[in-house]
């Protein structure tokens, strides 16, 4: 059985959430659409993991060529873990 939440309790949560959307539509803009800036932040991850995976294929490419380990290239060049 479950609990019910109250008309009021409702009303609340509903004012409650109303009142977050409203603040979130000021901090993003009136007349910005969220659907295209998921969209924009999706072509722009598409794009960065294109290029982070090619720049580990040349790492890779650069590791192979001097005879020393992918890691070994990364400590070189300052690369951290998060890079």
């Amino acid at each position: 059985m479950h609990a019910r939440t109250s008309a009021k309790a409702q009303q609340a949560r509903i004012h409650a959430l109303q009142a977050e959307i409203e603040e979130l539509q000021k901090t993003l803009g009136e007349t910005e659409n969220a659907e295209q800036i998921v969209s924009r932040h999706i072509k722009l991850l598409h794009r960065y993991n294109e290029a982070k995976d090619a720049t580990q294929i040349l790492i890779g490419k650069l590791a192979a060529y001097r005879q020393t380990t992918i890691r070994q290239i990364h400590d070189d060049f300052g690369l951290t873990d998060e890079d």
